[in-house]
């Protein structure tokens, strides 16, 4: 996958299952563009598919990509800038402006440790980015350890010293409806032809369902549904 799967992401019966995730992750990162700055860490980077957005459309100067060791490679020609052994990052304290990490804390078997690692290498007022899944298949297994409510992420990051922690959801209820279809359909276990019929079928619905979602106001209050969460805190 290039980084347009991340960014210019257009429906298609194939990609019904990363579709919406996809599309909200770079919604979330566009809204927080603004607030985003200098020296900028990718934690958990992956391949870095937001890396020329960021450079191009925000006040990043530098970008530093950070992994942990043994992490899942995902392109063999894209490393990181650094590694880490997921207890101590190999900077010092406040040297960064900004901070990021998409879908990566629900891989942190203590969350707090990467969390105090993060503010520790902010500056003063930097601002930490974040996304994390609510509904999604099992994945990285065994390295798949939690999915975060808001009132949990909010601890972990209150608990880490974070100030103005604001969490928005990617998603409600009609959202949560189309991304189960996707990943259904996508990824359980059918047949070649019913995949490929049923993705065609179900193509229209779930655009349907996601512009229904558009129009829905998201509160964190009981019974609500959700597919994910995004947000900012400050050191």
């Amino acid at each position: 996958m290039t980084s347009s799967d991340f960014i210019d992401i257009k429906l298609s019966y194939t990609n019904l299952d990363r579709y919406y995730i996809r599309t909200s992750i770079f919604n979330a990162l566009k809204q927080t563009l603004p607030q985003l700055k200098g020296d900028l860490l990718d934690i958990g980077c992956g391949k870095m598919p937001y890396k020329n957005y960021i450079l191009e459309n925000s006040r990043v100067e530098n970008y530093v990509g950070l992994d942990i060791e043994n992490a899942l490679e995902y392109d063999k020609s894209v490393k990181p800038d650094f590694i880490w052994n997921g207890k101590s990052m190999p900077f010092q304290s406040n040297s960064f402006e900004s901070a990021f990490g998409t879908e990566v804390l629900e891989h942190c078997p203590e969350p707090e440790i990467i969390l105090n690692e993060v503010y520790r290498v902010l500056k003063p007022d930097g601002v930490f980015f974040f996304t994390v899944p609510f509904l999604w298949n099992l994945h990285e297994v065994p390295h798949d350890e939690y999915r975060y409510t808001p009132f949990s992420l909010q601890r972990h990051l209150q608990n880490s010293g974070f100030k103005d922690v604001a969490i928005k959801a990617t998603g409600g209820w009609h959202a949560s409806m189309a991304q189960m279809l996707g990943l259904w359909v996508r990824r359980s276990p059918l047949s070649n032809n019913k995949r490929k019929y049923l993705s065609l079928v179900l193509k229209p619905v779930i655009k349907y369902l996601i512009k229904m979602d558009n129009n829905s106001t998201i509160q964190f209050g009981e019974g609500q549904m959700i597919t994910g969460l995004y947000g900012t805190a400050k050191k």
